[in-house]
């Protein structure tokens, strides 16, 4: 015959490996935010366990696993804005290819493209005053880096 405490043992349980399943796909998914976001940073990983090694209540692994939901949420919402960013500097960058005399001295740096370096495109007329004068006007990428002094 079956016991109380038995069948509350095997809900207990269930209960417990379905939290441990959950928490641990939360950390997967936050793991992959924290890998898209490199090297820019921004996402923030860590979630608060409660302290020392032993077995936690129900009710800490509920909190661990809002925790981890809450802070993917965060992450994911600072990955969209960033893209966002990333598009509308594409976006500009684009539109100062087409046409650079309607984007005199504008400035683009690879950072904003989501891209590494430390180029930047900028919008400068041809031939210095002359050019600015006939309305001569291009587009040129930095060399990249200054040098360490």
């Amino acid at each position: 015959m079956l016991d109380v405490r038995d069948v509350r043992i095997v809900d207990e349980r269930a209960a417990r490996a379905q939290l441990r399943g959950q928490i641990a796909a939360l950390e997967g998914r936050l793991s992959d935010a924290v890998v898209s976001a490199f090297p820019h940073g921004g996402v923030h990983s860590a979630v608060l366990a409660p302290g020392g090694p032993r077995v936690l209540t129900l009710g800490e692994l509920e909190r661990i696993r809002d925790g981890l939901a809450d802070r993917l949420a965060q992450a994911r919402a600072v990955l969209e804005e960033r893209g966002e960013r990333q598009e509308a500097s594409r976006v500009l960058l684009e539109r100062m290819l087409l046409e650079p005399g309607r984007y005199k001295f504008v400035r683009v740096a690879n950072r904003d493209l989501g891209e590494g370096g430390c180029g930047v495109w900028h919008v400068r007329p041809r031939l210095g005053l002359i050019g600015m004068l006939m309305g001569w006007w291009q587009v040129k990428l930095s060399s990249g880096c200054p040098l360490a002094s």
